[in-house]
């Protein structure tokens, strides 16, 4: 069969670069004429241990030759372990698996809605989430994001979502009624152009929880896992949810995503409440396992750290190079964002052009989501990269 080399047989839902990935080691990919791009985009926060990490890779050639699914009518040993992981990291007492991170968001509405339901009737339905929030592209996720882009032609969408501007108390506290369930936030809004959460405002969204009885959600699909130096976003701002969804680099490349919740939640769902026919497949779990334990026993988050601070410098000091152009610097840890004059995608694209790989998170911020494992020189590399690029889009 000849292979198209265009985009004639695939739904018109993405702008691709004219870059096609055949290979990936470490933290570089490789085009089909043996071409090397250092990949600062991780395939959007996934690939977290660089590509093919040697375990990752192990654990899903074994799993696939031992067992590839088991329903989850039944037990499954990779499965367990990977909850055993996510709930030694995230402090829940129990785990949902699903497949992508809009299913673990949706998941986590249901289980909002359901725990409301129960403990104070049907009246308290409405979920808080925040203003250029983005939770996934299914309807109920696409119309929890905060941002009306995403959801222009597809109404009627389902109801039941307020929004509230990020980092502002009295905004959140002027949407929040008598039909509130829960609030939603990602302790750093990705897509919305890597904000973090002030450490004040995310104390007093819990504490308002609290107070009226609300449950807590962090969407961790893109920031968390190790992204912003610990293993869990919110460790870092010292404030635990009720609820909290994973996915991206959960299954080292392969699809996988949960939610996990305090005991007290969890204990609303009952057989027939939620399911999944792939979630927590073996082979997933078996990567996700290799995952946990690589960066354990590699003391990974330390380079994260180490890395993050070394990528920030390195960006401060072009922003002094380039004022016109770069605005602010932003981020924790290996999750960075650079917001730019004259727009993102020039930059982007000079960028690839010269080899290296970053993103953009709206129109007008730079992303940098470097695997864990990048290294002092390489980031020297994507700098130097990145200079030449920005000199280019201001010639």
């Amino acid at each position: 069969m000849t292979i198209p080399r265009n985009s004639e047989l695939l739904m018109n839902t993405y702008g691709r670069f004219p870059l096609t990935v055949v290979r990936g080691e470490g933290v570089r990919v490789f085009d089909e004429t043996g071409r090397a791009y250092l990949d600062f985009g991780s395939g959007i926060s996934v690939n977290n241990l660089g590509h093919c990490h040697p375990a990752v890779a192990a654990a899903i050639q074994e799993q696939a030759a031992r067992l590839c699914h088991c329903s989850n009518l039944y037990w499954s040993e990779p499965q367990l372990t990977t909850a055993a992981y996510l709930t030694k990291y995230s402090g829940m007492d129990r785990v949902f698996f699903c497949n992508s991170g809009a299913e673990a968001n949706e998941g986590a509405i249901k289980l909002a809605r359901k725990y409301a339901h129960d403990k104070g009737g049907s009246g308290r339905f409405e979920i808080v989430t925040m203003k250029k929030s983005f939770h996934g592209r299914t309807l109920a996720t696409l119309t929890a994001t905060g941002q009306d882009k995403v959801k222009t032609g597809f109404a009627p969408l389902p109801e039941g979502f307020v929004y509230a501007p990020f980092n502002d108390i009295e905004g959140l506290k002027s949407v929040i009624s008598d039909k509130t369930c829960a609030v939603m936030l990602e302790p750093i809004q990705g897509e919305g152009g890597i904000i973090p959460a002030d450490e004040s405002f995310l104390k007093d969204v819990k504490a308002l929880c609290d107070e009226k009885g609300l449950l807590l959600i962090f969407d961790e699909i893109q920031c968390g896992l190790g992204r912003t130096g610990t293993m869990f976003a919110f460790e870092r701002y010292g404030v635990k949810p009720h609820i909290v969804t994973n996915a991206k680099s959960l299954g080292g490349g392969l699809p996988f995503g949960a939610f996990s919740a305090v005991e007290e939640v969890a204990s609303v769902f009952g057989p027939g409440s939620h399911g999944s026919t792939f979630g927590g497949n073996p082979v997933a779990a078996a990567a996700a396992n290799a995952y946990f334990k690589t960066m354990e026993e590699e003391n990974i988050l330390e380079n994260v750290v180490s890395a993050g601070k070394y990528l920030t410098e390195k960006l401060l000091a072009l922003k002094e190079a380039f004022p016109d152009v770069i605005r602010d610097v932003r981020g924790r840890g290996l999750m960075l964002g650079a917001e730019v004059a004259g727009g993102a995608a020039p930059i982007v694209a000079a960028c690839l052009e010269r080899g290296l790989i970053i993103l953009n998170a709206g129109p007008d911020v730079l992303r940098f989501l470097p695997p864990y494992i990048i290294t002092a020189e390489q980031i020297d590399e994507a700098a130097e990269i990145l200079k030449k690029a920005l000199i280019s889009v201001t010639e």
